[in-house]
C-alpha cells in the first residue's frame, strides 16, 4: 500500500470512528455530518468524498462483509455453510471484547429508521454478491433459483447473530450456539424442522 493510500484509509477510518462515537453519544439524528467533519478538520465535502450518505458513515463497517463474503463463498475449500460460519465466528470475536459496546451500537441501529433502511439495503447486496459466489462456483447463472435462495438463506445466519447478541451480550457462547442451530436448520433442510 503506498503512502498516499495508507493516508486514505486512515482518514476515512478516523472519519467512521469518529462518526460512530458521536452517534452513539448523542443518537443518529442528533449529529450532522458537518459536526464529524469539523472533529476531524476536513471539510463536510471531505466526508462525503470518503461516504456517499450520512448513514454510510456508520454502516461503513459492513463494506468489508461484501469482500469477505465473496472470497469465503468463491472458496471451494468449505460448504458454503462453513465459509458463512468462519465469517460469522471472526465478527463475533471481534464484538467479544465490547459487549456493552455492541449493544449500544445496536440501539442505535434500531433507533434511526434510515439506518434500519441502509442496513437492509446492505443485506440485499450481500444476498446478491452471495449469489453471485455460489452461482460462479457451480457454474450457473446468479438468478437461478438455487444460488439466490442458498445465498438469501445463508445471509439469514447474519440476522440471527444479530440478534442473539442484541439478547445474550458478553455470552459468546451462547451466540455461537444459536447460529449454530440456524446453520443446522439450514443443513437439514425445512421440511425435515416440522
Amino acid at each position: 500500500m503506498s503512502l498516499r493510500e495508507e493516508k486514505k484509509r486512515q482518514m476515512r477510518q478516523q472519519l467512521s470512528d469518529t462518526a460512530t462515537r458521536m452517534f452513539v453519544e448523542r443518537g443518529f439524528d442528533g449529529v450532522r455530518v458537518a459536526e464529524v467533519a469539523r472533529a476531524c478538520g476536513v471539510s463536510e465535502k471531505t466526508v462525503f468524498n470518503y461516504f456517499p450518505t450520512k448513514e454510510a458513515l456508520l454502516l461503513d463497517r459492513l463494506e468489508g462483509t461484501t469482500t469477505a463474503l465473496r472470497e469465503a463463498l468463491a472458496s471451494t475449500g468449505h460448504t458454503p455453510i462453513e465459509a458463512a460460519l468462519r465469517l460469522l465466528d471472526a465478527e463475533l470475536d471481534g464484538f467479544a471484547g465490547d459487549p456493552e459496546g455492541y449493544r449500544r451500537f445496536g440501539e442505535l441501529l434500531e433507533a434511526a429508521p434510515s439506518l434500519r433502511a441502509y442496513r437492509n439495503d446492505m443485506m440485499d447486496r450481500f444476498v446478491a454478491v452471495a449469489a453471485e459466489a455460489l452461482a460462479a462456483r457451480d457454474g450457473v447463472d446468479p438468478a437461478d433459483p438455487e444460488p439466490q435462495i442458498t445465498a438469501a438463506a445463508l445471509l439469514g445466519l447474519w440476522r440471527v447473530q444479530h440478534e442473539s447478541l442484541r439478547r445474550h451480550p458478553g455470552q459468546p457462547a451462547t451466540v455461537r450456539a444459536d447460529v449454530r442451530r440456524a446453520a443446522d436448520v439450514l443443513r437439514n433442510g425445512l421440511e425435515k424442522q416440522s
